[in-house]
């Protein structure tokens, strides 16, 4: 049977990858309100330890960064649903392990599983939607990809933030995150399919002398079954423009480290209930998650590049105006702005990876590209704590973060190019 791309022949696959990242949201979001903000009171941070609190998104990013890069191999290997199954299991612990957590170091190791856990599943419901979907609606479905995580990860923010003040922090997670789970992990099993054979597929309709309307900018030189380094080396230095995407995606989650590790502090010690800064910190995810819904579209018809140059500018502005006002509507509006420029370059960033990623070894070029830019949670965490720990006030790490942002949309400015083969067709 011939296996047929678009979303309209795939609904119902879509419907339950779209279902399977809005868990993946809910499982990384259980720990992005709760956790950071009592640090010191449940889990025994000392006050203005900035390096040791920054301490659990470094381990995060450095390990999911790897396993975004080992996901994208082995899904070439082993398909792309026994990855996912396998980071399901992978999670099964991270509950237990803060419900139980003597030390601050049990949720350092529950968060590395948490790396695991991202790596593999988030990779993998990204990369099965681009399979089973045509190239034209690339923007629109990472759009709807991220829409369903980042909103997940907002909802568990919230919901988490009035358990842990019905329940207590540790039995609050503990039940949420293992319903979480449990249920990603049965669905996984009954309802997914592995969506390799829409990759190779579509490979097929790529090879050289196969008729195609529209025919992306691939890079040049690259050979027709490319090795690890071969790929590793193109997306990190040999392409520039590939080097500008990766670049863009590693300083961009320097923005999310920060609204994970350091905007419940800050805002927990400015006198605003936990709750509440749930709820800030969910504007900045439902704005984020929900724009999402139009931008990836968006790029479909005006293109990726100026959208990603943008959206870097536009966050990076958000961050700034945490620190120039105050009170609970400010803030809000602050975290507005910049899940707004996440929502710009988010998915577009993706979007322009896979334009100019041959359908062979996509799987791949995903995988390093999320490698590189989930590396940014470990080294945005460590730059935002150092800035925060030598000069003892945690404004330091939000100008570091701003800055960072703007540099960076400049450098994609100048080293990139617009992706879309419609609009900036190969010769």
């Amino acid at each position: 049977m011939e296996l047929k791309h678009g979303i309209s022949h795939n609904k119902s696959q879509f419907i339950h990858q779209l279902f399977q990242v809005l868990l993946v949201g809910l499982t990384i979001g259980m720990t992005r309100t709760v956790v950071p903000a009592l640090a010191e009171s449940d889990f025994g941070v000392p006050k203005n330890s900035f390096v040791l609190l920054s301490s659990f998104v470094v381990a995060f990013g450095l390990v999911k960064g790897a396993m975004n890069f080992v996901a994208g191999r082995l899904s070439e290997r082993i398909g792309r649903k026994q990855v996912l199954l396998l980071g399901w299991l992978v999670a099964l612990p991270i509950p237990v392990m803060i419900w139980f957590a003597p030390s601050w170091s049990w949720v350092v190791a529950a968060t590395v599983l948490l790396g695991v856990n991202q790596g593999l599943t988030w990779s993998m419901t990204q990369t099965s939607k681009l399979d089973i979907t045509r190239l034209e609606e690339r923007g629109l479905t990472l759009g709807l990809n991220e829409f369903s995580g980042y909103v997940g990860v907002a909802l568990a923010g919230i919901a988490t933030a009035y358990m842990a003040s019905h329940f207590g922090a540790r039995q609050g997670i503990l039940i949420f995150g293992m319903t979480v789970i449990v249920l990603a992990l049965v669905l996984t099993q009954i309802w997914v399919k592995d969506t390799l054979p829409w990759a190779k597929a579509e490979a097929a309709k790529h090879a050289p002398g196969a008729v195609q309307t529209m025919r992306p900018r691939y890079p040049q030189g690259v050979s027709s079954n490319p090795s690890t380094k071969e790929i590793f080396t193109l997306m990190s230095w040999r392409d520039k423009r590939l080097m500008a995407l990766s670049q863009a995606g590693l300083v961009e989650k320097f923005v999310d480290a920060l609204v994970w590790i350091f905007y419940p502090v800050f805002l927990y010690q400015k006198g605003v209930s936990l709750p509440n800064v749930g709820w800030i910190i969910g504007f900045y995810g439902f704005v984020w998650g929900g724009s999402q819904l139009f931008t990836g579209r968006l790029s479909d018809r005006v293109g990726r590049h100026q959208l990603n140059v943008w959206g870097m500018w536009i966050c990076g502005a958000g961050v700034a105006a945490m620190m120039l006002g105050e009170g609970v509507a400010w803030w809000a509006s602050s975290a507005a702005i910049s899940g707004f420029g996440m929502a710009l370059l988010y998915p577009n960033l993706s979007a322009a990876v896979a334009d100019i990623s041959h359908p062979s070894w996509r799987g791949s070029a995903i995988g390093i590209y999320r490698f590189w830019r989930d590396l940014g949670y470990g080294i945005g965490a460590l730059g935002l704590g150092l800035a925060a720990h030598f000069t003892g006030q945690m404004q330091a790490a939000f100008w570091f973060v701003s800055l960072s942002m703007f540099a960076s949309g400049a450098l994609l400015w100048w080293l990139g190019e617009e992706t879309h083969p419609r609009l900036n067709p190969a010769q």
